[in-house]
């Protein structure tokens, strides 16, 4: 009950009786959808969630860190990027950063670092302070065209300084690079691809857009990951591919050799993506000793800076296949990647199947590159519209510098002319500026020409706004120029067939001799002993 002071007060009619139910309900609506799509999902367009985002877009146009530049301190970037637009731990941004400099984690890195970026056993980073960082000349193409307009803009969380809601990229970064994340409710987990692969889809796309996702196929093999490996079976490709959800079994590349002194060892030399090198040794080393794996007599780590290289030392009367199918069933040199291609679409999250990435990156093109067009039309217009101006005072010369002597201010020359020549203010201002140079025959001639070439290009200009299929041109042709640049071989190799553990796999290939006894009794006995035991 109120008390007569507060009624008073007039807080009658100001407090308003909600159901805590609907309360909770609504908030944590809130709380998911904000999680969902300002954190744990990338777009669909350019495949990055907004904390990449806002690193690249801080590192090339506010540090201006591109390729070709060097290095600055991370410890700088990351300042930079939390003070302008990402009002978060330092952490959160570090290491999202410092993920995009691993090429065991990106199949395509976006930022190369120097200095210690951890490693493939899951050592830190060296902290900030330590590290320094640019962009890879690759994420030169990401950023490329964002300043003619190509984007929409949003302003940063304190509405100073304008940010990008996505960027122009020409590289379809969330199919070759990927993502996982965890949002509310959802989560997301996409495998990296070969972008020469994604490039020829693309451009098949492009030329028949009812394309169904089985002709896809012949065009992306499957995932890529940087890590090597061995895709084993392509029924989880497969399915991951045409619906968006698949498990996809990886395997670590082994083989077999001879020590000097003649015992078998296994030799890997790559292995699945996303494993920690160091936790998986550690697990092989634990099951020997606890007797759960037989005929390994000790494992090693010879990786150094030339590549990856684990030696497992086998036992004299171990048979190497029975060992590895051993190792493939219980330790992580077998694992699966459970794909599930969640992204925001139009700000929705939406399982997607590979036709639908590369549509949706497609269309995103499309428009970056209508917008682009109109924006160098616009540009090469205002610029014509100068340059007749300045044709039409360098032809009345004369009459042009008396108007100026004989004018007591500026904007007193700039009226005279505009009304005397048919100019208006952008024009009468250019010419007013004009150097005395430009009065030479030269600077004339250069003046024509600089006509002549801008009239030609709006006309090309206009005709690429007016025509679709010039526009789809352009987008295959800067995809073909993409794939000619940082195109590569494939690094995971896929076997077609596979087939579950048999009991027999585990068992070394070996001549038995079988007794039956006249009780029924039955016994087996390895050929050799038998032989012994004549």
């Amino acid at each position: 009950m109120l008390t007569e002071e507060e009624k008073n007060a007039g807080l009658v009619g100001r407090i308003i009786p909600i159901n805590i139910e609907e309360q909770m309900k609504s908030a944590y609506i809130d709380y998911s959808m904000s999680v969902i799509v300002s954190r744990a999902l990338p777009d669909v367009r350019d495949g990055l969630k907004p904390v990449h985002r806002r690193i690249l877009y801080d590192m090339s146009a506010e540090l201006n860190l591109y390729s070709d530049k060097p290095t600055r301190k991370s410890a700088r970037i990351v300042g930079d990027v939390l003070g302008k637009f990402h009002p978060h731990g330092d952490s959160s941004v570090y290491d999202a950063m410092v993920r995009l400099a691993q090429e065991w984690s990106m199949r395509y890195p976006l930022v190369d670092g120097q200095g210690n970026f951890g490693s493939m056993d899951g050592d830190s980073p060296a902290a900030m302070r330590y590290t320094e960082a640019r962009m890879k000349k690759i994420t030169d193409e990401v950023m490329a065209d964002i300043d003619k307009e190509t984007v929409d803009w949003t302003l940063n969380f304190d509405d100073t300084i304008p940010e990008p809601t996505v960027l122009p990229t020409k590289i379809p970064l969330l199919i070759v690079n990927g993502a996982s994340g965890i949002a509310v409710g959802m989560a997301t987990n996409m495998a990296p691809h070969n972008l020469s692969e994604v490039v020829d889809a693309c451009c098949a796309y492009v030329d028949n857009p009812e394309i169904t996702g089985e002709e896809l196929l012949h065009y992306v093999k499957g995932p890529d990951f940087p890590t090597g490996g061995i895709i084993y079976g392509y029924e989880g490709v497969r399915e991951a591919m045409l619906t968006g959800r698949g498990r996809v079994v990886m395997r670590a590349r082994t083989e077999i050799e001879h020590t000097p002194s003649g015992r078998e060892c296994i030799v890997i030399t790559e292995i699945p993506y996303m494993i920690n090198k160091a936790e998986m040794i550690k697990k092989i080393a634990d099951m020997i000793n606890d007797k759960k794996i037989e005929g390994i007599s000790y494992i090693n780590d010879e990786s150094d800076r030339n590549g990856l290289r684990i030696i497992i030392i086998l036992k004299h009367d171990a048979v190497a296949s029975v060992v590895l199918n051993t190792l493939f069933k219980n330790t992580p040199l077998q694992t699966s990647f459970a794909v599930n291609n969640i992204a925001l679409v139009n700000g929705r999250p939406q399982l997607l199947t590979m036709r639908d990435l590369i549509r949706h990156f497609i269309d995103h093109r499309h428009d970056v590159v209508v917008r682009r067009t109109r924006f160098d039309k616009r540009k090469a217009e205002e610029r014509l519209h100068i340059v007749l101006g300045l044709l039409v005072a360098q032809d009345n010369i004369d009459e042009i510098v008396h108007i100026i002597r004989s004018s007591k201010t500026p904007d007193e020359a700039k009226q005279t002319m505009m009304e005397r020549f048919e100019l208006d203010d952008i024009q009468a201002s250019a010419i007013i500026e004009m150097r005395l140079r430009a009065l030479t025959g030269l600077e004339h001639g250069k003046l024509v020409a600089e006509r002549d070439e801008l009239m030609k290009l709006i006309a090309h200009l206009t005709e690429v706004l007016e025509n679709v299929s010039m526009q789809m041109q352009i987008i295959k042709d800067e995809l073909i120029e993409m794939k000619e640049k940082y195109g590569d071989e494939r690094r995971s190799e896929i076997v077609y067939a596979s087939e579950e553990f048999n009991p027999e796999d585990f068992y070394a290939d070996d001549d038995m001799v079988i007794t039956i006894s006249h009780m029924g009794y039955i016994k087996r006995t390895p050929l050799a002993e038998y032989r012994t035991q004549n």
